[in-house]
């Protein structure tokens, strides 16, 4: 009901979005419009470029369009903090327009205006896609561009169904989405299996000096401004490498630390029944999910590494003796 009380409509979601965050955003845009609501879509970073394949993607602003006056703002996969420079620079919009967020993070309180988070959904856009029917649409709403955008969400949040948090109703949602026309293997074939040779060399940088830590069940590596440099990348296409440590057959865990000069970004990946990523991750002010999650450090690359590695013994070693 809340979602069809806005007649002007800002949708949104994290800083430096990924699919699922702009599959969402878009895709519940291009829903409310085919209700005839007025709706922009605004990020505070540009959408990364693997995404280009992604219906309508050309819309998504990097600011609020000054004639716009939402009456109704969405935020998708993340709470309002995570939006960063959207909420920073429309602070008293924020404040005085009604919120709706939905979002699948477990870490998201949902004190945030009217709140959906559903911590079982493997990606905001297998909520988006349970929205539809409610909203009164069909699968075929904006000449299916709406499918291609949740599906692409998916893909992306299960690993191409393969993480731990694809659930039967995300795979039946998934058939839906499908028999709807989604075109999965290529969305599949774009977002994990589609990289420039100049990502693959960032990767081989960054693989060649991967290490082990805490009796091998750490592995970790870092990626540095020198390696985009010298590998012709940019930042974005560091996506993916945790995910590539994670493969590592003996750790628990993988951590990949990103040394940006003004701050350290740092990746985790768990295995199921291991270390809850949010606790490691949360100790830095950040959060995610149970088996990946994120956080910022300060201080210099060492520092970061120091402390999150030993943060990382420490609750290895609360774990039971299996």
């Amino acid at each position: 009901g809340a979602l069809l009380a806005g007649a002007r409509v800002l949708t949104t979601g994290h800083e430096n979005p990924d699919a699922d965050a702009v599959g969402s955003a878009l895709g519940i845009a291009l829903a409310l419009e085919s209700l005839g609501a007025r709706v922009e879509t605004v990020f505070a970073d540009p959408v990364p470029v693997m995404y280009d394949f992604m219906p309508c993607v050309e819309r998504a602003r990097t600011s609020v369009s000054p004639g716009l006056d939402p009456d109704l703002i969405v935020v998708c996969d993340g709470d309002l903090s995570r939006t960063g420079a959207v909420l920073q620079d429309n602070a008293e919009l924020f404040g005085r327009v009604p919120v709706v967020n939905i979002d699948h993070h477990v870490s998201n309180s949902g004190d945030h205006g009217t709140a959906w988070v559903d911590a079982g959904a493997a990606a905001t856009c297998e909520q988006a896609t349970l929205l539809l029917p409610a909203l009164g649409l069909g699968f075929d709403a904006a000449g299916g561009d709406i499918v291609q955008l949740l599906t692409a969400g998916l893909v992306f949040d299960t690993a191409n169904f393969a993480h731990s948090n694809t659930t039967p109703r995300t795979l039946r949602v998934a058939s839906e989405l499908v028999a709807a026309g989604a075109e999965l293997p290529m969305i599949a074939r774009r977002i994990y299996r589609t990289k420039p040779n100049a990502q693959l060399k960032l990767f081989g940088r960054v693989l060649a000096r991967l290490e082990a830590a805490v009796d091998d069940r750490v592995t970790w590596s870092v990626v540095t401004l020198d390696d985009f440099a010298q590998a012709g990348a940019t930042q974005e296409q560091a996506e993916g490498l945790i995910d590539l440590l994670a493969q590592s057959a003996g750790a628990d865990m993988a951590i990949l630390f990103k040394d940006l000069g003004d701050g350290v970004r740092i990746s985790i990946r768990t295995r199921d029944g291991g270390v809850d990523a949010t606790r490691l991750a949360g100790a830095f002010g950040g959060g995610g999910h149970a088996r990946a999650a994120g956080a910022s450090h300060e201080g210099p690359f060492e520092d970061a590494r120091d402390a999150v590695l030993g943060l990382a013994q420490q609750l290895l070693d609360e774990l039971p003796v299996s």
